[in-house]
């Protein structure tokens, strides 16, 4: 099974300080979307991992949450794609779960629902704690340059072997040869 994990915001969509709190502020980053279609034609299973501490902070419930990942589904199956599965952590940062990224629970959940082994499997995302989680298992981390992506790059500090892309699409590109 060809499995790639991607984090939400500041990859799929547009990122925000404030918190995605409904479905009316999730905004795709353009192109990705179509990238997530086309890894599907690949034959890749895609799967979400996110932090999503809005829920734990009060920002959002459970069914608002719900709703914006019905926004994704329906956007993302006007451009033929689909993701197969989104796994979050629903809790505030001070919470200390280990769900919580760059702790690796989220990703080795994934592994174990899907059946297999994550290492060497893409997993993208656009901040240090996406490439640390993706490291702690063993994927490949590749970090792209949308939602905090920039400052991620020139921050440093990130885990070896990563690689860079512009963007999802760009990500999806180099995956896809």
């Amino acid at each position: 099974m060809k499995l790639v994990v991607l984090d939400r915001d500041g990859v799929i969509n547009h990122d925000s300080d404030q918190f995605i709190k409904s479905p009316q502020e999730w905004k795709p980053i353009p192109g990705s979307l179509a990238a997530i279609a086309r890894l599907n034609q690949a034959g890749y299973q895609v799967v979400v991992a996110s932090n999503q501490s809005g829920v734990g902070r009060g920002l959002l419930d459970m069914a608002t949450l719900n709703a914006i990942h019905d926004q994704l589904h329906r956007r993302l199956a006007q451009e033929g794609g689909q993701i197969a599965a989104i796994f979050y952590c629903p809790h505030a940062a001070d919470a200390n779960c280990g769900c919580r990224k760059p702790r690796a629970g989220l990703l080795e959940e994934i592994g174990r629902r899907f059946g297999v082994p994550l290492t060497g499997v893409p997993a993208i995302g656009d901040s240090l704690r996406d490439l640390q989680a993706a490291a702690a298992v063993g994927a490949q981390p590749i970090l792209v340059l949308t939602g905090k992506g920039q400052a991620t790059r020139r921050a440093g500090g990130l885990p070896a072997g990563t690689r860079i892309h512009d963007n999802l699409a760009d990500a999806v590109t180099a995956l896809c040869v």
